[in-house]
Protein backbone atom coordinates (compact mmCIF):
# COMPACT_ATOMS: atom_id res chain seq x y z
CA UNK A 1 0.00 0.00 0.00
CA UNK A 2 1.48 3.32 -1.12
CA UNK A 3 0.60 6.57 0.69
CA UNK A 4 1.95 10.06 0.25
CA UNK A 5 2.53 10.51 4.00
CA UNK A 6 1.77 8.50 7.13
CA UNK A 7 -0.93 11.01 8.13
CA UNK A 8 -2.82 10.15 4.93
CA UNK A 9 -3.40 6.66 6.30
CA UNK A 10 -5.10 7.72 9.56
CA UNK A 11 -5.48 10.80 11.74
CA UNK A 12 -5.58 9.10 15.13
CA UNK A 13 -3.26 6.53 16.75
CA UNK A 14 -5.97 3.93 17.40
CA UNK A 15 -6.95 3.70 13.72
CA UNK A 16 -3.32 3.64 12.62
CA UNK A 17 -2.46 0.68 14.91
CA UNK A 18 -5.57 -1.26 13.77
CA UNK A 19 -4.84 -0.71 10.05
CA UNK A 20 -1.16 -1.61 10.38
CA UNK A 21 -2.01 -4.81 12.28
CA UNK A 22 -4.44 -5.84 9.52
CA UNK A 23 -1.88 -5.11 6.79
CA UNK A 24 0.78 -7.19 8.54
CA UNK A 25 -1.63 -10.14 8.95
CA UNK A 26 -2.35 -9.99 5.21
CA UNK A 27 1.30 -9.66 4.29
CA UNK A 28 0.87 -6.15 2.84
CA UNK A 29 3.78 -3.70 3.04
CA UNK A 30 3.24 0.01 3.73
CA UNK A 31 5.28 2.48 1.68
CA UNK A 32 5.35 6.26 2.32
CA UNK A 33 6.47 8.36 -0.64
CA UNK A 34 7.94 11.19 1.44
CA UNK A 35 8.98 9.33 4.63
CA UNK A 36 11.27 6.41 5.34
CA UNK A 37 9.16 3.59 6.86
CA UNK A 38 11.11 0.41 7.61
CA UNK A 39 10.03 -2.88 9.17
CA UNK A 40 12.59 -2.52 11.93
CA UNK A 41 12.41 -1.56 15.58
CA UNK A 42 13.65 1.96 14.89
CA UNK A 43 11.43 2.16 11.77
CA UNK A 44 8.35 1.32 13.82
CA UNK A 45 9.35 3.98 16.37
CA UNK A 46 9.60 6.62 13.61
CA UNK A 47 6.31 5.46 12.12
CA UNK A 48 4.63 5.74 15.55
CA UNK A 49 6.00 9.24 16.01
CA UNK A 50 4.61 10.24 12.60
CA UNK A 51 1.24 8.75 13.53
CA UNK A 52 1.16 10.61 16.87
CA UNK A 53 2.07 13.87 15.13
CA UNK A 54 -0.78 13.32 12.64
CA UNK A 55 -3.22 12.80 15.53
CA UNK A 56 -1.95 15.93 17.31
CA UNK A 57 -2.22 17.99 14.11
CA UNK A 58 -5.80 16.86 13.48
CA UNK A 59 -6.94 17.44 17.09
CA UNK A 60 -5.22 20.81 17.29
CA UNK A 61 -6.73 21.91 13.97
CA UNK A 62 -10.22 20.94 15.16
CA UNK A 63 -9.71 22.83 18.43
CA UNK A 64 -8.52 25.95 16.60
CA UNK A 65 -11.48 25.82 14.21
CA UNK A 66 -13.94 25.50 17.11
CA UNK A 67 -12.16 28.33 18.90
CA UNK A 68 -12.45 30.56 15.84
CA UNK A 69 -16.12 29.72 15.32
CA UNK A 70 -16.88 30.38 19.00
CA UNK A 71 -15.10 33.73 18.81
CA UNK A 72 -17.03 34.62 15.66
CA UNK A 73 -20.34 33.77 17.38
CA UNK A 74 -19.39 35.94 20.37
CA UNK A 75 -18.80 38.86 18.00
CA UNK A 76 -22.22 38.39 16.40
CA UNK A 77 -21.06 36.62 13.24
CA UNK A 78 -22.81 33.53 11.89
CA UNK A 79 -20.48 30.48 12.13
CA UNK A 80 -22.65 28.11 10.07
CA UNK A 81 -23.83 28.08 6.47
CA UNK A 82 -26.45 30.75 5.83
CA UNK A 83 -30.01 29.65 6.72
CA UNK A 84 -32.80 29.86 4.15
CA UNK A 85 -33.48 33.51 3.38
CA UNK A 86 -29.82 34.54 3.72
CA UNK A 87 -26.73 34.28 1.52
CA UNK A 88 -23.09 33.74 2.50
CA UNK A 89 -20.93 36.70 1.46
CA UNK A 90 -17.15 37.12 1.55
CA UNK A 91 -15.65 40.56 1.30
CA UNK A 92 -12.35 42.27 2.09
CA UNK A 93 -12.13 43.97 5.46
CA UNK A 94 -8.99 45.08 7.27
CA UNK A 95 -6.78 43.44 4.68
CA UNK A 96 -8.39 39.98 4.98
CA UNK A 97 -11.44 38.04 3.83
CA UNK A 98 -14.45 38.49 6.12
CA UNK A 99 -17.41 36.10 5.84
CA UNK A 100 -20.91 37.20 6.80
CA UNK A 101 -24.51 36.54 5.84
CA UNK A 102 -26.87 38.97 4.09
CA UNK A 103 -30.57 38.84 3.26
CA UNK A 104 -31.42 36.91 0.09
CA UNK A 105 -33.42 39.35 -2.09
CA UNK A 106 -35.48 36.48 -3.55
CA UNK A 107 -36.23 34.37 -0.48
CA UNK A 108 -36.05 36.83 2.45
CA UNK A 109 -39.46 38.48 1.78
CA UNK A 110 -41.13 35.06 1.64
CA UNK A 111 -39.49 33.98 4.91
CA UNK A 112 -40.70 37.20 6.57
CA UNK A 113 -44.15 36.50 5.18
CA UNK A 114 -44.06 32.99 6.63
CA UNK A 115 -43.43 34.30 10.16
CA UNK A 116 -46.06 37.03 9.93
CA UNK A 117 -48.83 34.81 8.71
CA UNK A 118 -48.11 31.75 10.85
CA UNK A 119 -48.21 34.09 13.86
CA UNK A 120 -51.87 34.89 13.06
CA UNK A 121 -52.82 31.32 14.01
CA UNK A 122 -54.86 30.99 10.81
CA UNK A 123 -52.39 28.71 9.01
CA UNK A 124 -51.15 25.18 9.55
CA UNK A 125 -47.61 24.27 8.53
CA UNK A 126 -48.90 22.15 5.65
CA UNK A 127 -51.11 24.86 4.14
CA UNK A 128 -48.56 27.61 4.63
CA UNK A 129 -45.77 25.52 3.10
CA UNK A 130 -48.00 24.87 0.08
CA UNK A 131 -48.75 28.57 -0.34
CA UNK A 132 -45.08 29.53 -0.01
CA UNK A 133 -44.08 26.86 -2.51
CA UNK A 134 -46.70 28.22 -4.89
CA UNK A 135 -45.12 31.65 -4.51
CA UNK A 136 -41.69 30.27 -5.36
CA UNK A 137 -39.94 29.59 -2.04
CA UNK A 138 -37.40 26.80 -2.57
CA UNK A 139 -34.32 25.52 -0.81
CA UNK A 140 -30.92 26.21 -2.37
CA UNK A 141 -30.37 22.62 -3.47
CA UNK A 142 -26.90 21.11 -3.84
CA UNK A 143 -24.55 19.80 -6.49
CA UNK A 144 -26.47 16.55 -6.60
CA UNK A 145 -29.99 17.96 -6.19
CA UNK A 146 -31.64 20.99 -7.80
CA UNK A 147 -33.59 23.47 -5.63
CA UNK A 148 -36.92 22.01 -4.49
CA UNK A 149 -40.10 23.49 -3.02
CA UNK A 150 -40.05 23.91 0.74
CA UNK A 151 -41.75 21.13 2.73
CA UNK A 152 -43.76 21.62 5.90
CA UNK A 153 -40.98 19.91 7.89
CA UNK A 154 -38.47 22.36 6.43
CA UNK A 155 -40.79 25.26 7.20
CA UNK A 156 -41.05 24.12 10.83
CA UNK A 157 -37.24 24.27 11.13
CA UNK A 158 -37.20 27.75 9.60
CA UNK A 159 -39.85 29.05 12.01
CA UNK A 160 -37.98 27.66 15.03
CA UNK A 161 -34.58 29.14 14.08
CA UNK A 162 -33.62 32.16 16.27
CA UNK A 163 -31.25 33.40 13.53
CA UNK A 164 -34.24 35.08 11.87
CA UNK A 165 -34.75 37.35 14.86
CA UNK A 166 -31.08 38.39 15.03
CA UNK A 167 -29.66 35.79 17.43
CA UNK A 168 -26.65 33.50 16.96
CA UNK A 169 -26.94 30.26 18.92
CA UNK A 170 -23.65 28.42 19.44
CA UNK A 171 -22.91 25.65 21.96
CA UNK A 172 -26.19 26.34 23.73
CA UNK A 173 -25.39 30.04 24.23
CA UNK A 174 -27.23 32.86 22.47
CA UNK A 175 -25.38 35.94 21.24
CA UNK A 176 -26.79 39.10 19.62
CA UNK A 177 -26.05 38.89 15.90
CA UNK A 178 -24.84 41.52 13.47
CA UNK A 179 -26.91 40.35 10.50
CA UNK A 180 -30.30 41.79 9.55
CA UNK A 181 -33.30 40.10 11.28
CA UNK A 182 -36.13 38.94 9.02
CA UNK A 183 -38.85 39.14 11.68
CA UNK A 184 -39.59 40.93 14.94
CA UNK A 185 -39.05 39.57 18.44
CA UNK A 186 -42.78 39.68 19.20
CA UNK A 187 -43.71 37.80 16.01
CA UNK A 188 -41.02 35.19 16.68
CA UNK A 189 -42.27 34.73 20.26
CA UNK A 190 -45.84 34.23 19.04
CA UNK A 191 -44.69 31.69 16.44
CA UNK A 192 -42.80 29.67 19.07
CA UNK A 193 -45.89 29.60 21.31
CA UNK A 194 -48.02 28.31 18.43
CA UNK A 195 -45.45 25.68 17.44
CA UNK A 196 -45.20 24.42 21.02
CA UNK A 197 -48.97 24.37 21.54
CA UNK A 198 -49.67 22.57 18.28
CA UNK A 199 -46.91 20.07 18.82
CA UNK A 200 -48.50 19.17 22.16
CA UNK A 201 -52.07 18.70 20.97
CA UNK A 202 -51.71 18.31 17.20
CA UNK A 203 -53.61 20.31 14.57
CA UNK A 204 -56.00 19.40 11.82
CA UNK A 205 -57.81 21.25 9.12
CA UNK A 206 -61.49 21.91 9.71
CA UNK A 207 -63.63 19.62 7.59
CA UNK A 208 -66.13 22.32 6.65
CA UNK A 209 -64.55 25.78 7.02
CA UNK A 210 -66.86 28.79 6.70
CA UNK A 211 -66.46 32.44 7.70
CA UNK A 212 -69.64 32.27 9.85
CA UNK A 213 -68.85 28.94 11.52
CA UNK A 214 -68.60 29.24 15.30
CA UNK A 215 -70.41 32.59 15.27
CA UNK A 216 -74.01 31.52 14.66
CA UNK A 217 -76.16 30.21 17.54
CA UNK A 218 -79.68 28.83 17.71
CA UNK A 219 -82.22 31.46 18.79
CA UNK A 220 -84.37 28.73 20.40
CA UNK A 221 -82.02 26.60 22.54
CA UNK A 222 -78.81 28.68 22.37
CA UNK A 223 -76.69 25.84 20.97
CA UNK A 224 -74.07 26.55 18.33
CA UNK A 225 -74.98 26.03 14.68
CA UNK A 226 -72.87 23.54 12.77
CA UNK A 227 -72.44 23.24 9.01
CA UNK A 228 -73.24 20.46 6.58
CA UNK A 229 -72.66 19.90 2.85
CA UNK A 230 -75.36 18.03 0.96
CA UNK A 231 -74.82 16.35 -2.41
CA UNK A 232 -71.52 18.19 -2.74
CA UNK A 233 -73.25 21.39 -3.86
CA UNK A 234 -75.51 22.69 -1.06
CA UNK A 235 -74.37 24.07 2.30
CA UNK A 236 -76.67 24.29 5.35
CA UNK A 237 -76.41 25.44 8.95
CA UNK A 238 -78.21 23.33 11.55
CA UNK A 239 -78.61 23.40 15.34
CA UNK A 240 -76.54 20.85 17.23
CA UNK A 241 -79.41 20.57 19.73
CA UNK A 242 -81.40 18.61 17.16
CA UNK A 243 -78.99 15.67 17.29
CA UNK A 244 -77.47 15.97 20.75
CA UNK A 245 -80.58 16.78 22.81
CA UNK A 246 -82.35 13.53 23.84
CA UNK A 247 -85.50 15.43 24.83
CA UNK A 248 -85.80 16.84 21.35
CA UNK A 249 -86.74 20.31 22.63
CA UNK A 250 -85.26 22.12 19.61
CA UNK A 251 -86.84 21.79 16.20
CA UNK A 252 -85.07 24.67 14.47
CA UNK A 253 -84.97 23.96 10.74
CA UNK A 254 -81.93 23.65 8.50
CA UNK A 255 -80.92 27.04 7.08
CA UNK A 256 -79.25 27.44 3.64
CA UNK A 257 -75.85 29.09 4.17
CA UNK A 258 -76.68 31.84 1.69
CA UNK A 259 -79.45 33.21 3.96
CA UNK A 260 -77.30 34.16 7.00
CA UNK A 261 -74.48 35.25 4.66
CA UNK A 262 -76.76 37.83 3.02
CA UNK A 263 -78.23 38.90 6.36
CA UNK A 264 -74.80 39.51 7.89
CA UNK A 265 -73.85 41.62 4.86
CA UNK A 266 -77.01 43.65 5.41
CA UNK A 267 -76.20 43.93 9.12
CA UNK A 268 -72.81 45.49 8.39
CA UNK A 269 -74.52 48.04 6.14
CA UNK A 270 -76.93 48.95 8.96
CA UNK A 271 -74.41 49.22 11.80
CA UNK A 272 -71.79 51.30 10.02
CA UNK A 273 -71.19 54.74 11.53
CA UNK A 274 -73.21 57.69 10.18
CA UNK A 275 -71.30 60.21 8.09
CA UNK A 276 -72.25 62.93 10.59
CA UNK A 277 -70.05 61.25 13.21
CA UNK A 278 -66.88 61.05 11.12
CA UNK A 279 -65.83 64.71 11.26
CA UNK A 280 -66.25 65.01 15.02
CA UNK A 281 -64.47 61.71 15.62
CA UNK A 282 -61.50 62.76 13.51
CA UNK A 283 -61.11 66.04 15.38
CA UNK A 284 -61.44 64.61 18.88
CA UNK A 285 -59.22 61.59 18.33
CA UNK A 286 -56.53 63.61 16.54
CA UNK A 287 -56.45 66.01 19.48
CA UNK A 288 -56.17 63.10 21.91
CA UNK A 289 -53.28 61.57 19.95
CA UNK A 290 -51.35 64.84 20.11
CA UNK A 291 -52.02 65.21 23.83
CA UNK A 292 -50.94 61.64 24.55
CA UNK A 293 -47.72 62.09 22.62
CA UNK A 294 -46.84 64.99 24.90
CA UNK A 295 -47.60 62.87 27.97
CA UNK A 296 -45.56 59.96 26.61
CA UNK A 297 -42.32 61.96 26.36
CA UNK A 298 -41.36 61.31 29.99
CA UNK A 299 -42.21 57.63 29.73
CA UNK A 300 -40.15 57.33 26.55
CA UNK A 301 -37.13 58.73 28.36
CA UNK A 302 -37.62 56.30 31.25
CA UNK A 303 -37.93 53.32 28.89
CA UNK A 304 -34.81 54.39 26.97
CA UNK A 305 -32.78 54.34 30.20
CA UNK A 306 -34.27 50.97 31.11
CA UNK A 307 -33.33 49.62 27.69
CA UNK A 308 -29.73 50.83 28.03
CA UNK A 309 -29.44 49.19 31.47
CA UNK A 310 -30.76 45.88 30.15
CA UNK A 311 -28.28 45.93 27.26
CA UNK A 312 -25.47 46.64 29.72
CA UNK A 313 -26.56 43.70 31.92
CA UNK A 314 -26.61 41.42 28.90
CA UNK A 315 -23.07 42.42 27.86
CA UNK A 316 -21.76 41.94 31.41
CA UNK A 317 -23.44 38.54 31.54
CA UNK A 318 -21.64 37.38 28.39
CA UNK A 319 -18.36 38.78 29.68
CA UNK A 320 -18.82 36.82 32.93
CA UNK A 321 -19.51 33.63 30.98
CA UNK A 322 -16.50 34.14 28.71
CA UNK A 323 -14.32 34.71 31.78
CA UNK A 324 -15.57 31.46 33.35
CA UNK A 325 -17.35 33.21 36.24
CA UNK A 326 -20.75 31.58 35.54
CA UNK A 327 -21.85 28.31 33.97
CA UNK A 328 -24.01 27.73 30.87
CA UNK A 329 -27.19 27.01 32.87
CA UNK A 330 -26.96 30.32 34.73
CA UNK A 331 -26.20 32.13 31.48
CA UNK A 332 -29.28 30.69 29.74
CA UNK A 333 -31.57 31.54 32.66
CA UNK A 334 -30.35 35.12 32.87
CA UNK A 335 -30.39 35.55 29.08
CA UNK A 336 -34.03 34.48 28.99
CA UNK A 337 -34.98 36.90 31.77
CA UNK A 338 -33.10 39.85 30.26
CA UNK A 339 -34.39 38.98 26.78
CA UNK A 340 -38.01 39.09 27.98
CA UNK A 341 -37.37 42.47 29.61
CA UNK A 342 -35.76 43.83 26.43
CA UNK A 343 -38.67 42.61 24.30
CA UNK A 344 -41.23 44.26 26.57
CA UNK A 345 -39.34 47.57 26.61
CA UNK A 346 -38.81 47.61 22.82
CA UNK A 347 -42.47 46.83 22.20
CA UNK A 348 -43.54 49.66 24.48
CA UNK A 349 -41.09 52.06 22.84
CA UNK A 350 -42.42 51.04 19.45
CA UNK A 351 -45.92 51.98 20.60
CA UNK A 352 -44.74 55.32 21.94
CA UNK A 353 -42.67 56.16 18.87
CA UNK A 354 -45.59 55.91 16.45
CA UNK A 355 -45.28 58.81 14.07
CA UNK A 356 -48.10 61.37 14.37
CA UNK A 357 -48.42 61.65 10.60
CA UNK A 358 -48.81 57.87 10.28
CA UNK A 359 -51.44 57.85 13.04
CA UNK A 360 -53.39 60.61 11.31
CA UNK A 361 -53.26 58.73 8.02
CA UNK A 362 -54.57 55.57 9.70
CA UNK A 363 -57.25 57.63 11.40
CA UNK A 364 -58.44 59.07 8.09
CA UNK A 365 -58.60 55.67 6.47
CA UNK A 366 -60.25 54.06 9.49
CA UNK A 367 -62.89 56.77 9.75
CA UNK A 368 -63.62 56.39 6.05
CA UNK A 369 -63.94 52.61 6.43
CA UNK A 370 -66.12 52.80 9.54
CA UNK A 371 -68.71 54.73 7.55
CA UNK A 372 -68.79 52.12 4.77
CA UNK A 373 -67.87 48.82 6.45
CA UNK A 374 -70.85 47.15 4.73
CA UNK A 375 -69.30 47.72 1.30
CA UNK A 376 -65.86 46.63 2.54
CA UNK A 377 -67.31 43.39 3.98
CA UNK A 378 -69.11 42.53 0.74
CA UNK A 379 -65.92 42.92 -1.30
CA UNK A 380 -63.67 41.05 1.16
CA UNK A 381 -62.37 37.50 0.70
CA UNK A 382 -63.78 34.71 2.89
CA UNK A 383 -60.68 34.76 5.09
CA UNK A 384 -60.94 38.53 5.64
CA UNK A 385 -64.69 38.20 6.33
CA UNK A 386 -63.87 35.67 9.04
CA UNK A 387 -61.50 38.20 10.61
CA UNK A 388 -64.13 40.95 10.37
CA UNK A 389 -66.66 38.78 12.18
CA UNK A 390 -64.20 37.61 14.85
CA UNK A 391 -63.27 41.22 15.61
CA UNK A 392 -66.79 42.71 15.66
CA UNK A 393 -69.22 40.02 16.87
CA UNK A 394 -69.39 37.87 20.00
CA UNK A 395 -72.30 35.82 18.59
CA UNK A 396 -75.24 36.01 16.22
CA UNK A 397 -78.55 34.28 17.02
CA UNK A 398 -80.69 32.69 14.29
CA UNK A 399 -84.36 31.74 14.59
CA UNK A 400 -86.64 30.56 11.78
CA UNK A 401 -83.82 31.22 9.34
CA UNK A 402 -83.45 34.90 10.31
CA UNK A 403 -80.94 36.80 12.49
CA UNK A 404 -82.77 37.58 15.70
CA UNK A 405 -80.03 38.97 17.95
CA UNK A 406 -76.45 40.25 17.92
CA UNK A 407 -73.79 40.47 20.61
CA UNK A 408 -70.82 42.70 19.81
CA UNK A 409 -67.28 42.54 21.13
CA UNK A 410 -65.84 45.55 22.97
CA UNK A 411 -65.56 48.35 21.96
CA UNK A 412 -68.03 47.70 19.14
CA UNK A 413 -70.76 46.95 21.69
CA UNK A 414 -70.71 50.63 22.72
CA UNK A 415 -70.46 51.91 19.15
CA UNK A 416 -72.90 49.80 17.17
CA UNK A 417 -75.69 48.89 19.57
CA UNK A 418 -77.68 52.10 19.02
CA UNK A 419 -76.35 53.59 15.77
CA UNK A 420 -79.43 55.70 15.15
CA UNK A 421 -78.71 58.05 18.10
CA UNK A 422 -76.99 61.34 17.50
CA UNK A 423 -73.27 61.61 18.16
CA UNK A 424 -73.60 63.81 21.25
CA UNK A 425 -76.31 61.64 22.81
CA UNK A 426 -74.41 58.41 22.22
CA UNK A 427 -71.05 59.67 23.47
CA UNK A 428 -72.33 61.57 26.50
CA UNK A 429 -74.90 59.01 27.62
CA UNK A 430 -72.70 55.91 27.28
CA UNK A 431 -69.42 57.58 28.25
CA UNK A 432 -67.62 56.42 25.11
CA UNK A 433 -64.05 57.65 25.06
CA UNK A 434 -62.50 58.70 21.75
CA UNK A 435 -59.81 56.11 22.44
CA UNK A 436 -62.35 53.28 22.27
CA UNK A 437 -63.67 54.59 18.99
CA UNK A 438 -60.11 54.88 17.70
CA UNK A 439 -59.41 51.24 18.62
CA UNK A 440 -62.58 50.13 16.88
CA UNK A 441 -61.77 52.12 13.76
CA UNK A 442 -58.22 50.89 13.82
CA UNK A 443 -59.40 47.28 13.98
CA UNK A 444 -61.64 47.78 10.97
CA UNK A 445 -58.83 49.57 9.14
CA UNK A 446 -56.39 46.72 9.74
CA UNK A 447 -58.90 44.16 8.54
CA UNK A 448 -59.61 45.85 5.23
CA UNK A 449 -56.87 48.34 4.33
CA UNK A 450 -53.77 46.61 5.64
CA UNK A 451 -52.06 44.63 2.81
CA UNK A 452 -52.94 40.95 2.93
CA UNK A 453 -51.14 38.71 0.50
CA UNK A 454 -53.89 36.05 0.53
CA UNK A 455 -56.65 38.51 -0.45
CA UNK A 456 -57.67 38.81 -4.12
CA UNK A 457 -56.31 41.75 -6.08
Amino acid sequence: MVVHKIDCLARNMEDHVAIRALLRRKGVALVSVTENVEETVSGRLVEGIHALMAEFYSANLAAEIKKGMTQKAKQGGFPHGAPLGYLNLRELGGGRQVARIVADPDRAPLVTMAFEHYATGEWTLQRLAGELAHRGLTNRGSRAKPPAAITWQGLAKVLANPAYVGIVEWNGVRHPATHQPLTTAETFRRVQELLAARAARGTRERKHPHFLKGLLHCGVCGRRLSIQHSKGAYTYFFCLGQKNDPAGTCRERYVPAGDPEAQVEDLYSRIQLPESWAGRLREEMAAEIVERQRADAAQRELLTRRLAKAETRRRKLLDAYNAGAIDVATLKTEQARIGADLTAVKDRLGDLDANLTEWQEILELAADLATRCGDAYRKASDRTRKQFNAAVFERLDVKDGRLCGEQYRPPFDDIFNVPELEYETRVEAMGIEPTNLLHAMQALYQLSYAPRWWAPA
